[in-house]
């Protein structure tokens, strides 16, 4: 009996690695429905490839495109959020939710509230509205699973042992492209040097939030809410090699770790197998003889404030990393059209923390309110721009 498989963000990098899993294991997985940003083309190409029963497009403008390139396909289709929402209604066993941002909040949520299974790639939904997840990932009996390398080597390494056993998780980072550079160096780095990852391809917004270290910011974020576990129980440290994905260090000193070559399958393959392990083809296995070594640092957050703000905004909890993330967004796009310098994405982040720290303090209750705040602190941070471009 194969399962039934819904992509939300199909046509991203996470969405791209998932659909390779799913065209190895077609006698284990069919397809429901899959979900695209605004590429009528790529998501119809796939959409017939994985011979899906429904395509949905978030960008409402493009749904005629989409319906002429799924034309004679038997294929149904849509647009706009009601589409979208409908992708998530139809029935699955598995929904991988690799919406990127903000953006992935309402379609996750809707899955959740289903009681499906979600494969989460999309952090903001713990980073924005993590207490009102949690709270209805047991109200409906939803099984989360976690998708990011990071978790998901945590969730292995943590494996049946107990949260209350455990005196630190850390989550690695391979330290970005400027790992090794001066803070000066960094101060006038394009948005091309700032995305060009040694590592990992996972799109402009992201690989830009890995260079300044605010990637690992959202991923303590969601590791806090993901192991219930407190944020001073969470570190992160620098991993060049990007092997080890993850740690977990025991009261008693024992350690063990998550392991793997760099790449998205392992994780996702984990989750789609819901305890079976799958075979991944054209994969390369992890070697340590010939990797040679791993090596290990401190994460420098003089010259990445961003993880500093992360970690501040963990610690204090409630809905300040929701204006954090909302921020961020803003102010990693207008580096992307080279309105601000890279620091200026810190800068941006902290006055809108600190603007918003006395209206609000508590977590939203729901995603609703998370998204209204969203929007508040986008407005907000829009209107701020001009200030921080003369001030720099």
């Amino acid at each position: 009996m194969r399962l039934t498989v819904t992509i939300l963000g199909a046509t991203g990098s996470i969405g791209r690695s998932t659909t390779d899993l799913l065209v190895q294991h077609r006698d284990r997985f069919r397809v429901g429905a899959l979900v695209g940003g605004r590429d009528a083309i790529a998501l119809a190409k796939l959409a017939r490839e994985l011979d899906a029963n429904f395509a949905a497009l978030a960008d409402e403008s493009a749904g005629p495109a989409l319906r002429e390139a799924l034309s004679g396909s038997g294929i149904a289709c849509g647009a706009g959020e009601a589409a979208v929402l409908e992708a998530v209604a139809r029935e699955a066993d598995i929904v991988v939710a690799a919406v990127s941002g903000a953006a992935g909040l309402k379609p996750t949520h809707a899955a959740l509230r289903l009681g499906r299974t979600v494969a989460l790639a999309n952090k903001e939904s713990l980073v924005c509205a993590g207490d009102a997840f949690m709270r209805d990932a047991a109200r409906y009996r939803a099984r989360l699973l976690p998708v990011d390398s990071e978790h998901n080597a945590l969730a292995q390494a943590l494996g049946d042992g107990r949260v209350a056993d455990v005196a630190k998780m850390t989550i690695t980072a391979s330290g970005g492209p400027f790992r090794t550079w001066a803070r000066e160096r960094i101060a006038a780095a394009s948005p091309a040097e700032a995305a060009a990852h040694p590592t990992w391809s996972m799109g402009m917004k992201i690989n830009i939030d890995s260079a300044s270290l605010m990637n690992k910011g959202l991923e303590l974020i969601e590791a806090h809410h993901l192991f219930a576990i407190e944020p001073e129980r969470l570190d992160v440290i620098v991993h060049p090699q990007s092997i080890v994905h993850g740690l977990v260090t025991w009261r008693d000193g024992a350690v063990t770790a998550g392991l793997a070559m760099p790449d998205m399958r392992v994780p996702i393959a984990h989750c789609l197998g819901l305890g079976d392990r799958l075979t991944i083809e054209r994969g390369r296995g992890l070697d340590l003889a010939a990797t040679g070594s791993l090596t290990f640092e401190p994460a420098d957050e003089a010259r990445f404030p961003c993880l500093a703000i992360a970690r501040a905004a963990l610690a204090e909890g409630g809905a300040v990393p929701t204006v954090m993330n909302a921020a961020n967004e803003i102010a990693v796009a207008a580096f992307i059209r080279g309105e601000i310098p890279f620091y200026g994405i810190a800068d941006l982040v902290e006055r809108a923390c600190t603007h918003f720290a006395g209206t609000h303090r508590d977590a939203p209750a729901d995603v609703d309110e998370a998204l209204a705040i969203d929007a508040e602190v986008r407005s907000w941070s829009t209107q701020a721009l001009p200030e921080l471009r003369a001030a720099g």
